[in-house]
């Protein structure tokens, strides 16, 4: 028979998802319940990152990826994307470092909806991507 946990423990674990961000802190009391551990992010998991290329015609294209000296030399031999296979990729102009893979695709959409011109302040540093993301309830209330 499983051990039960004291209730003020597994509150302060669903409070503690609230916080982080957790979207659903009910699935998290659901685990919990149940025995079993909930854990959102491995402490080692592996970062992944929003990259900008600026291609042969002028044009940046925008994707993520886990290694990115990796995927731009992916990209430069034809084995990328269909997009830079038609526009040599010149250059990495800029990377950010993101915590996941869902925080890399939520930036990516974000950032392929700026014009070229917001982009390039961007790359500049004249605009962060925090700023394009969307405030988390954790991060308002602090």
């Amino acid at each position: 028979m499983q051990k039960r946990r004291p209730k003020a423990a597994i509150l302060a674990q669903v409070e503690a998802a609230r916080r982080s961000g957790q979207k659903r802190p009910d699935a998290v009391l659901s685990a919990i319940m149940r025995g079993k551990s909930f854990i959102e992010r491995r402490p080692n998991a592996m970062p992944w990152f929003l990259y900008l290329i600026e291609c042969a015609d002028g044009s940046l294209y925008t994707g993520i990826a886990t290694d990115v000296e990796a995927r731009f030399c992916a990209h430069a031999s034809g084995k990328g994307a269909r997009y830079t296979r038609a526009r040599k990729p010149l250059r990495v102009l800029a990377s950010f470092e993101l915590a996941g893979r869902s925080e890399a695709l939520r930036a990516e959409y974000r950032v392929k909806r700026l014009s070229v011109q917001q982009k390039r302040a961007l790359i500049a540093g004249e605009r962060t991507l925090e700023s394009l993301l969307p405030q988390t309830e954790a991060s308002e209330e602090e």
